[in-house]
C-alpha cells in the first residue's frame, strides 16, 4: 500500500526541483543517487531514509521545513487560481486567449523560473 504521506513528500520534491530548474538527472547527480530512485521517490514509491532525504535537501537548497509545506502551498495556489479566474471572468475570449498565449510563451521561453515573487511567496507560506 502507497503512503499518502510519501506521495506528498515526492510530490514536493518533484515541485521544487522543477522550480530550481533541475531534471532528475541533475537531481541524481548532486545527491548521488540513481535517477530512477528520484523518480521513484518523486511518485512515492520508495521509503527513503533520513540521510537520503538530506542529500535531496541539501542539493535542491531549501529548508527541511520546505518539503512539508502541503497544505499551505495547495491552499495559497488555489487561492491565486480562483483570483486569477475572477480576472478573467470579465474579460473578452479574445483577451482570454491574449493571456493565455502570453503566459504560455513565459513558460516556453524561460522554463521554470523561481523569481523573486516565489521566492517572497514561499516566504508568506511559511509564516
Amino acid at each position: 500500500m502507497v503512503s499518502e504521506f510519501l506521495i506528498k513528500v515526492g510530490e514536493r520534491i518533484r515541485t521544487i526541483r522543477k522550480t530550481r530548474g533541475f531534471t532528475q538527472e541533475n537531481l541524481a547527480e548532486k545527491t548521488g543517487l540513481q535517477n530512477t530512485y528520484i523518480s521513484d521517490v518523486e511518485r512515492g514509491d520508495r521509503n527513503i531514509s533520513l540521510e537520503t532525504l538530506e542529500k535531496i535537501i541539501e542539493a535542491l537548497e531549501v529548508e527541511a521545513v520546505d518539503l512539508f509545506q502541503f497544505r499551505a502551498e495547495n491552499e495559497h495556489k488555489e487561492k491565486l487560481l480562483h483570483e486569477m479566474h475572477i480576472l478573467l471572468t470579465n474579460k473578452s475570449s479574445q483577451e482570454v486567449e491574449a493571456i493565455y498565449n502570453i503566459v504560455n510563451e513565459i513558460f516556453n521561453h524561460f522554463g521554470p523560473i523561481y523569481s523573486k515573487y516565489e521566492k517572497q511567496t514561499n516566504k508568506r507560506i511559511k509564516e
